[in-house]
């Protein structure tokens, strides 16, 4: 139930946004890319920052972070960022605990595991931001133009 009244919310918020498709569709895709990323303690101010320097939709920015970057997807992400990181830089698996996700968290595990995570969540970032643009670019073009009717 919990669920179903989230994907309301976030509907809802999505469809009332301002401005032109690709405008949103392009907030979308910067929180998503932003999400992707292991950046977690900085995701809004990052959004935020990029959203105004090439002025696009703050909102749609933040909501694309919240579709990738959940309790559900985090833990999935970050292993696959680590290993993909870890591959493409020739390094060995390093044994490591998360106790929290706070920034003193993932600074105590060290470069052997933050610098995997980071190549891996920067690479793989375009490959779900990218979609996500085309898709929230065409979503709002069928939902406005279904509202016009």
């Amino acid at each position: 139930m919990i669920l179903k009244k989230r994907i309301r919310t976030f509907y809802e918020r999505f469809i009332s946004l301002k401005g032109e498709p690709a405008q949103i569709a392009a907030g979308v895709a910067i929180g998503v890319f932003v999400g992707v990323t292991p950046t977690i303690p900085f995701h809004t101010g990052i959004i935020v920052l990029i959203c105004l320097l090439f002025r696009q939709n703050i909102t749609a920015g933040y909501l694309g972070a919240l579709i990738i970057s959940n309790p559900l997807t985090a833990p999935l992400l970050y292993v696959a960022q680590y290993e993909l990181g870890r591959f493409l830089l020739g390094m060995e698996r390093s044994r490591f605990e998360l106790i929290d996700h706070t920034l003193g968290s993932f600074a105590a595990l060290g470069w052997e595991i933050l610098l995997p995570l980071l190549t891996g969540g920067i690479l793989m970032a375009p490959f779900f931001a990218v979609p996500a643009y085309f898709v929230a670019r065409r979503l709002i073009t069928l939902i406005r133009a279904r509202g016009k009717r």
